[in-house]
């Protein structure tokens, strides 16, 4: 059986039996693959890598080498999280590059959603690269890979053209010269979550929003700019302050703000005051290749909205996406 092809005897692991023994596999073909060699994991802070950090640490401990890559894309506040939880309270071997001017000079003028993903995509190994040709000895490449990312990447064998790319599937170079170690990539998120909970991590950190490997990348629609970029991770961390206080973000499995690179004319200080629109997007899943809609009350939105349009600068209109998934995807891009 294909290696990418989640086997049809495989029990979806929805309790902590099934996690612990899922868990008790995964450390033997850790183990057995990477012998007493290091791994380089790609650590984001989101759900995937730290379960993938946990179930390494777990497997091969001080073996495992944390680098995590500030690429100019991360949600305000991010990177200073996950310096923060995995560098001091979890005391992990990391590794911290601000490669902000490297990415977005890279990505600058480019508008067609797969290419950015590649730029990305290729670019996060060029950096692995260079920091393990400082480390030294090290052989393997850890990744967060799950199996919507793959179902959602390769075309299908009837010859159906494939969603779009992930970084860490469609956007890997082909002279690659990392072996990969990709211990979740046949579960779906919500099995990601359990056995996250059966390595003991905290539930803040198993339940925490979903962020793509592209960041706001795939959310600042377009051609990226730095000033949109900075109005869209300010819009965001405002609609996620408000989710936290209101309660729906726990209810809520993904909610995040999209800006496309159109500019309306608006009202500011009784002068012409052009700018961009921020959408709203809110779905509930359970195993990310489907999306419901999460019905917001209009006084959260008319909260949201007046905080966005009046702290923000560049943003004078908030929007609201209501397309289920199909026939939207979960991110726009």
């Amino acid at each position: 059986m294909e290696k990418n092809v989640r086997p049809e005897s495989m029990k979806r692991i929805t309790t902590p039996e099934l996690a612990n023994a899922f868990i008790d596999e995964q450390v033997k073909e850790i183990k057995a693959q990477v012998g007493d060699r290091k791994v380089l994991l790609a650590l984001s802070g989101g759900v995937d890598s730290s379960v993938v950090a946990a179930l390494l640490i777990k497997a091969i401990g001080k073996q495992l080498v944390c680098v995590h890559v500030n690429h100019g894309l991360m949600r305000k506040g991010e990177s200073e999280a996950v310096i923060d939880m995995f560098g001091k309270v979890l005391d992990a071997n990391l590794i911290y590059v601000d490669a902000t001017d490297r990415f977005l000079n890279l990505l600058a003028g480019v508008s067609e959603p797969e290419k950015k993903r590649k730029i990305i995509g290729a670019e996060f190994i060029n950096v692995f690269a260079d920091e393990a040709r400082k480390l030294k000895d090290i052989d393997f490449l850890a990744q967060g890979t799950i199996y919507p990312d793959i179902l959602e990447s390769i075309k299908a064998a009837e010859g159906k053209k494939a969603v779009k790319s992930h970084h860490n599937v469609g956007g890997l170079p082909e002279d690659l010269k990392f072996e990969l170690v990709e211990p979740i990539k046949l579960l779906f998120k919500d099995e990601v979550r359990v056995v996250g909970e059966a390595l003991g991590l905290p539930h803040a950190m198993v339940y925490r929003q979903p962020f793509p490997g592209p960041g706001l990348g795939v959310r600042c629609l377009g051609a990226i700019t730095r000033d949109r970029l900075n109005a869209l991770r300010e819009a965001d961390a405002i609609l996620r302050e408000e989710f936290d206080k209101c309660g729906l973000a726990e209810k809520v499995w993904q909610y995040f703000i999209a800006v496309p690179d159109i500019k309306s004319v608006g009202v500011k200080d009784e002068s012409r005051y052009e700018g961009w629109p921020a959408i709203i997007r809110a779905v509930n899943t359970k195993d990310a290749m489907t999306a419901t809609i999460e019905e917001i009350p209009y006084e959260i939105l008319h909260k949201i909205t007046y905080r966005i349009t009046h702290e923000v600068e560049g943003i004078n209109r908030v929007l609201m996406d209501l397309t289920p998934k199909p026939i939207g995807t979960i991110e726009w891009e």
